[in-house]
């Protein structure tokens, strides 16, 4: 996947869960929840343009990394909007599946990195 392959994904992503957002009761829970939410998965898609134009390797690796947390900490709402039943399990399913995905290339992206910049380093 290329750069700019990744950098339209992540921006789909934050979309797709803005819709999400709008979709979500207008409950204490269905509150918290899209506001979380909304702040973490549209910091997947800026942080990753961040990450883009790194001043250097251990740049990059700190941005890669804030913008791997974004995507786990994003799939942790999708997860607890699914368990706590506000949006039903067919709506939340690919987008916990896409959460999970982006969580595992922002981690094989930063440990590629950071073994290349640093072949003895153990991630």
């Amino acid at each position: 996947m290329t750069t700019t392959q990744l950098k339209e994904r992540t921006m789909e992503f934050a979309v797709r869960i803005l819709k999400m957002v709008d979709a979500l009761p207008k409950t204490t829970a269905g509150k918290t929840v899209s506001g979380q939410i909304a702040r973490s998965a549209t910091s997947v898609a800026a942080n990753y343009r961040a990450a883009l134009r790194a001043k250097s390797d251990a740049d990059f690796i700190h941005k890669i990394t804030i913008v791997l947390e974004e995507a786990d900490e994003s799939g942790f709402w999708i997860e607890l909007a699914q368990r706590a039943e506000l949006l039903p399990a067919r709506r939340l399913k690919g987008l916990l599946q896409e959460a999970e995905e982006l969580t595992k290339i922002f981690n094989a992206t930063r440990s590629t990195t950071k073994s290349r910049v640093r072949p003895n380093h153990k991630s």
